[in-house]
């Protein structure tokens, strides 16, 4: 089946084919197209006369469009989630949970349409500016260029298109080449639910063309959820405009020896590291647990880890997908043997069997490996025994990134003290670092990126702030 992209208000069928396959079955999932240059050029002009429109769109028209979306999504939720198992390779029990949070996330945009506040600044504190008072206000930046990945091809959409239409931005959206057809099903949800035309574009175009965009003067705001490596090298060419970047990381849970909720913590730290395959940015992949309760946590975890049922995405009984692509699953193989050769252990796992990797354990890995140094995107964690509670902040800052990290404490003294000393962008106390709501302001440092995003945050992220100041 031909799927047009949309084009500023029109669904276009021009240019070189792009199939779409699953992962799991090797069949056409649908096909789409890779625009031309000159539709790639009709988009961004467009953009541009659109954001005039845009701009000047009052609250409650935002706020009624953004609840039409997220209606729209509601109506189609099966049809969501069939198509994210089938071209992203994501068991369905997930598929449906990331429709559930796109839902949120609009219905949540609409909600912030109305608090984008500015404040009153009382100026006269020196004799220079007696009689004068400050206003701020909120202004949409402009138009906007959005990347997102292959891993949520619904959800991290909505969380670059939501804010937009909030904040009164243009968007042109390129998604990941692997799993475009759900964001141009959601581009179908956003133009019948009266967007503006040429407020949005969805363009399947080739991550180097989007490169070349993101150069352009024509966009105010590039937004970019990806690869470390890729990410850097987009803000070294957006240098004159405004960027926010998620780039994953090495995500790390701490086991303290005062938590007492065994079943509970271990069935959610082996959700956090082997969901949808370990392909998510703050999966579960780095695990310090004290040192007595170190061999009891690692019998239990391997067990768990054991019963995690592979097969077809579109089964409601599978845990474990395939990779999104069979290159992927061999790069983790090759990061898994490097390990093994340098001295790590694998307690379970350890082998790919086509686009399948199995879930994996690994004890006695160390800095300088990959496993533990870069993200591995894959399900693949790593275990390590500590002594003492700084000996875990310690080991999870010894990173170059710093996205979120899970902390399991019943000490408050120690919590508090993780959220002060952890270099990351959220410390999630009593759960894994894969917890996330869509209303968080959600983001890292170092390695990990800049800006953040979470519906209020996002917004802002789309602003630029604008002062009054009246004599009176």
């Amino acid at each position: 089946m031909d799927h047009p992209y949309y084009v500023a208000g029109s669904w276009v069928s021009d240019g070189e084919v792009l199939e779409v396959r699953s992962p799991f079955r090797d069949n056409l999932v649908g096909r789409t197209f890779r625009p031309p240059e000159r539709v790639v050029e009709e988009a961004i002009q467009k953009a541009g006369a659109a954001f005039d429109e845009t701009r000047a769109l009052p609250t409650y028209r935002k706020t009624n469009l953004l609840k039409r979306i997220a209606s729209g999504v509601e109506e189609r939720r099966n049809s969501f989630a069939e198509l994210i198992a089938k071209e992203a390779g994501k068991p369905i029990r997930l598929a449906h949970g990331e429709v559930n949070r796109a839902i949120r996330t609009f219905t949540e945009a609409a909600e912030e349409c109305s608090r984008l506040y500015g404040e009153i600044l009382p100026l006269d504190v020196g004799e220079a500016a007696e009689g004068k008072v400050g206003f701020t206000r909120y202004f949409p930046v402009g138009p906007v260029l959005a990347i997102t990945p292959f891993n949520f091809p619904l959800n991290l959409v909505a969380h670059k298109l939501a804010p937009a239409i909030a904040a009164g931005c243009s968007v042109i959206l390129k998604p990941s080449s692997e799993t475009p057809l759900t964001a141009l099903l959601l581009a179908k949800v956003i133009d019948e639910a009266g967007a503006l035309r040429g407020s949005l574009s969805v363009l399947p175009l080739e991550g180097g063309r989007a490169m070349e965009l993101v150069g352009r003067t024509d966009f105010k705001k590039v937004t970019f959820t990806g690869s470390a490596a890729v990410g850097w090298r987009l803000k070294e060419r957006a240098w004159d405009k405004k960027v926010t970047l998620e780039l994953g990381g090495n995500a790390a849970v701490i086991l303290h020896s005062d938590w007492s909720e065994w079943d509970r913590a271990v069935d959610r730290i082996v959700f956090g590291g082997y969901a949808y395959s370990g392909q998510v940015c703050i999966s579960v992949q780095r695990i310090f647990v004290q040192e007595e309760i170190y061999n009891r946590f690692v019998d239990f975890f391997v067990e768990k880890v054991k019963g995690l049922r592979a097969g077809d995405p579109l089964s409601e009984s599978t845990d474990i997908g395939p990779m999104i692509t069979a290159g992927e699953a061999s790069r983790v193989e090759s990061w898994v043997d490097e390990a093994v050769e340098g001295g790590a252990r694998v307690l379970v796992g350890g082998k790919r069997d086509g686009i399948f990797y199995h879930p994996t354990v690994l004890t006695g890995a160390r800095s300088g490996m990959k496993v533990v140094d870069e993200e591995v995107f894959g399900p693949v964690t790593a275990l390590f025994p500590y002594q003492h509670f700084e000996d875990a902040i310690r080991a999870v800052n010894d990173s170059k990134f710093g996205l979120q990290a899970g902390v399991y404490t019943r000490d408050m003294r120690l919590a508090r003290k993780a959220f002060q000393e952890l270099e990351v962008g959220g410390v999630i106390v009593g759960d894994i670092p894969t917890f996330r709501v869509d209303r968080m302001p959600y983001g890292g440092v170092k390695n990990s990126g800049i800006g953040r995003e979470g519906l209020r945050y996002a917004i802002r992220e789309m602003c630029e702030p604008r002062l009054l100041v009246l004599a009176q």
